[in-house]
């Protein structure tokens, strides 16, 4: 018999995110895979539990994996407006495809030994399993090496979070939407459409914030941001408006938001109208 396990998008952090179909899979499982990230990562851990609380009929077991630190690599902003240098970029998914080996090797030799043959685990997995997030490429090394039947239940991601909480629509009528990270903002912006970025250690607002300097006083039009952090969590932060002045400080309180608990998630997105006004929360 083979092993299952499944992956369940559980929203950006509130027990409300849940669908029903997350639930029901909640209430499958017998034992729940957590990586274990080091002190910064417990309240991530206490969000899950409360999670599993609320929905969790039964009594829950975890089991902990010991995660690889991962090897620090340069901050390189790679520009539209330049031929990109394949070197940074060659190194970053060589980087990440080496630690993303560590995590499924010591993620089998868990599975293996907390999971009986037949059973079903589960991993609780932030927003949407399909959006940036690494859970099933992970996996697909796991089942490299171990006989594992993956199932996948969708989630409530970070962006419609946002788009939520700021009460905006996604897309502009007849414009794109792109997705994209930290490291490739000024490589992917353009002024045409919306522009949504995650997986930015602050490092890519600050690149765009002086770009969008630039190019205004060139005569392009100003951009408007919104952006949002722990969102669906008890100390949400949000703030949009004209990116020229509210960027420099969604940067200062994301920096003391950073420090004062040790990690942050946020996501933003940009596009060339400006906000009627700049709110704050």
């Amino acid at each position: 018999m083979t092993r299952r396990l499944l992956v369940i998008g559980i929203g950006a952090g509130a027990p409300g995110h849940l669908t029903l179909q997350a639930i029901e899979a909640i209430n499958r499982a017998e034992v729940f895979f957590v990586f274990d990230k080091g002190e910064a990562s417990s309240e991530l851990v206490e969000a899950r539990e409360a999670i599993l609380a609320a929905h969790r009929r039964a009594p829950w077991r975890l089991a902990w994996t010991q995660s690889p630190k991962r090897r620090a690599e340069a901050r390189v902003h790679l520009d539209g407006r330049d031929a990109a240098a394949p070197g940074p970029a060659a190194e970053y998914r060589a980087g990440v495809a080496h630690w993303h080996a560590e995590r499924a090797a010591r993620l089998a030799a868990r599975i293996e030994a907390e999971l009986p043959e037949n059973g079903v685990g589960a991993m609780l997995v932030w927003g949407d399993p399909a959006l940036y997030d690494s859970t099933l490429r992970i996996l697909a090394g796991v089942r490299a090496v171990l006989a594992l039947d993956v199932e996948v239940i969708p989630g409530l991601s970070a962006v419609q979070a946002l788009t939520s909480a700021h009460g905006l629509v996604l897309n502009e009528v007849g414009e794109k939407v792109t997705f994209t990270t930290g490291r490739r903002v000024l490589k992917d912006f353009s002024h045409e459409g919306t522009l949504v970025v995650m997986l930015d250690d602050g490092t890519g607002l600050e690149a765009l914030i002086a770009r969008e300097a630039e190019e205004t006083a060139a005569g392009a039009p100003p951009l408007a941001i919104w952006w949002g952090a722990y969102l669906g969590m008890k100390d949400e932060l949000l703030m949009s408006g004209p990116l020229a002045e509210v960027g420099p400080e969604i940067l200062r309180r994301r920096a003391e938001a950073r420090e004062k608990r040790g990690w942050i998630m946020d996501v933003w997105l940009v596009r060339g109208a400006l906000a009627p006004a700049v709110t704050g929360a």
